[in-house]
């Protein structure tokens, strides 16, 4: 059960984004962006969803994920079974994006909550 709840934070911190303020000022508040995460999130069907919260998921995501990381990323909206595939793969690229994304996604917890 916690994985599964955790694998719904991840997918819902990958699909949302922040601006172009970062985490260092406290009066900035959160950061916002557009981007490919931040439209999946608000295409979401997650009860949480805002375009704040998408913006500053976007925004960690700028400065976490590369492009490519970020699409990839974006997949998991469509079809969450396939975080939990790349989540227990035993291909090294699979696992060296784990490693990241799950940074990621705790940074966007930290940061955009």
């Amino acid at each position: 059960m916690r994985q599964i709840a955790f694998l719904g934070l991840a997918v819902t911190l990958a699909a949302c984004g922040g601006a172009n303020r970062f985490e260092g000022d406290p009066r900035a508040g959160r950061p916002v962006a557009s981007g490919p995460i931040s439209d999946a999130c608000l295409a979401s069907d997650r009860k949480a969803r805002s375009p704040a919260l998408c913006g500053c998921i976007q925004a960690v995501a700028n400065q976490t994920l590369s492009g490519a990381e970020q699409r990839r990323a974006v997949g998991f909206y469509r079809d969450p079974h396939s975080a939990q595939e790349v989540r227990t793969s035993d291909r090294p690229a699979d696992q060296r994006f784990w490693e990241t994304y799950t940074a990621y996604a705790e940074r966007a917890e930290r940061i955009c909550r």
